[in-house]
């Protein structure tokens, strides 16, 4: 049974397959043949985990938006069971694959301990392999994987952004609402893009200040390097205070989170091959990692590249070493003295930290450190904010809808700003904010730690005397 449409046609933005980086063929795979092939199938073990007690229900997002059983993690599994029993991949089973976002909050909440995070992304990986989408649908998709994995194709794009901001033309576009009639998917990417401001290039080396501890890697990203370089920025210079020399090869390309959540198996294991090569060729002795998505990925990379000899044990000591920036400073403590920063923030669990990790008492801890700083928590706080990496330009309908959600609980903090760790909620929230009429400030959590250290004030951070509720989102 199809759930709503999220885009205004049947099934029009589930798209998904094989763009221009990835070296696999796309061929339909004949009408009666079974679901999945033998190459890295969901596993039936991990399958029969299911006991389909329905605790998964409340905290799927899907689930919360449409009802559907088969909108569920357990209707999911349901299906991806089916397959195995050699059912064949229809369209419909796919929208469904695909309709999931990927939070991972219903393995927070499994009692049974389903490994849900490996069943979708090993079932994604075979739709991505063996089910032929629209053409228009593989455009978008080979679009988008030709991009956004690619710094130096991002930052091409600064330059037409900021004319584009700085002209208006982005403020009277939202307002006038034609994009959102003429196509969603372009509604979101334009309202999605933040505000560009001044490119901070983190240097390859930042030296330790005071007693040296240690010497790290740190990943630039993709998104975070060229569309919030600031944050960067931050973090090698919340390091260097911390007593780390900080190493960031510039030659450092894509994590290949994006591609491993979306099934693009191949593109992915390129890009975590590469990554494991520039890090041990900088000889550090941790990998500090400040998106929440990116993270999760390379924490997985044992997972990835288990099958190849030549990476498997150099992918199992490398995950290992993996850090969350605030799982790395609760680690190893801080001595950095914290300044007063005396304000009210919300702090938002981005899925991928949260559930995906299991970061979560690192952040509050190390924000709540933080003299005259307090820590405001958010109504529904495990429901995805439906950024997703690119859910929210394959699914606009929908992610919006769940965007509006947690922009109006955000709101209802009356905190002046929202501190989170991951680019893509702080893009989805902010202009979901924006659309709500509502006014937050919004930072990551590593550029308010950066401030305290600094001594900087409030308002430099851009914090709002208070949060302004929403006008029109109810």
């Amino acid at each position: 049974m199809a759930h709503p449409d999220h885009t205004g046609g049947p099934a029009s933005a589930m798209t998904g397959t094989l763009g221009t980086d990835a070296p696999l063929s796309l061929a339909p795979v004949p009408p009666g043949e079974p679901a999945f092939d033998d190459h890295r199938p969901p596993s039936a073990t991990l399958v029969a985990d299911c006991v389909h007690c329905g605790f998964c229900l409340p905290t799927c997002p899907t689930y919360a938006l449409w009802g559907e059983e088969m909108d569920s993690p357990r209707g999911r599994i349901y299906l991806m069971g089916e397959g195995i029993e050699g059912e064949p991949m229809t369209p419909a089973m796919v929208e469904h694959f695909d309709a999931c976002l990927g939070c991972m909050a219903c393995v927070t909440a499994c009692p049974s301990g389903v490994q849900y995070d490996k069943l979708i992304e090993a079932t994604r990986a075979q739709v991505e392999r063996r089910f032929a989408r629209p053409k228009a649908d593989r455009a978008l998709r080979g679009a988008i994987f030709a991009l956004f994995p690619h710094p130096r194709r991002l930052r091409l794009m600064r330059g037409p952004l900021r004319l584009h901001q700085s002209s208006g033309l982005s403020r009277r576009l939202r307002k006038s609402g034609v994009l959102q009639r003429i196509s969603p998917t372009l509604a979101a990417m334009e309202a999605l893009a933040p505000t560009l401001g001044r490119a901070e290039r983190v240097p390859e080396r930042t030296p330790a200040q005071g007693e040296r501890r240690g010497t790290v890697g740190m990943l630039l990203g993709c998104v975070q390097r060229e569309f919030f370089p600031g944050v960067n920025a931050a973090t090698a210079r919340v390091l260097a205070a911390e007593g780390f020399d900080v190493i960031a090869p510039a030659a450092q390309g894509c994590c290949g989170a994006l591609s491993a959540h979306n099934g693009r198996e191949t593109e992915a294991q390129g890009f975590a091959r590469a990554l494991i090569d520039e890090f041990e060729r900088a000889g550090v002795d941790a990998v500090v990692v400040n998106a929440a998505g990116c993270g999760s990925s390379m924490k997985e990379y044992a997972d990835l590249l288990a099958g190849d000899p030549a990476y498997a044990e150099r992918a199992q000591r490398f995950a290992a070493g993996v850090r969350d920036i605030s799982e790395f400073l609760h680690e190893r403590g801080t001595v950095a003295p914290r300044h007063p920063l005396p304000m009210a923030i919300a702090y938002h669990d981005a899925c991928h930290l949260g559930h995906a990790q299991g970061v979560r008492a690192q952040p509050r801890e190390l924000l709540t450190g933080i003299p005259g700083l307090q820590l405001h928590e958010i109504a529904d706080a495990d429901l995805c904010c439906g950024s997703a990496g690119i859910y929210n330009i394959l699914n606009p309908v929908a992610a919006r809808e769940l965007g509006d959600r947690k922009a109006a609980n955000v709101l209802q903090t009356r905190a002046q700003m929202l501190v989170t760790a991951n680019p893509g909620c702080l893009m989805q929230v902010a202009s979901s904010v924006e659309r709500s009429g509502g006014r937050i400030g919004l930072a990551h959590t590593i550029e308010v730690i950066d401030a305290s250290i600094r001594g900087l004030s409030v308002e430099s951070l851009g914090a709002a005397p208070t949060a302004v509720p929403p006008t029109r989102l109810q």
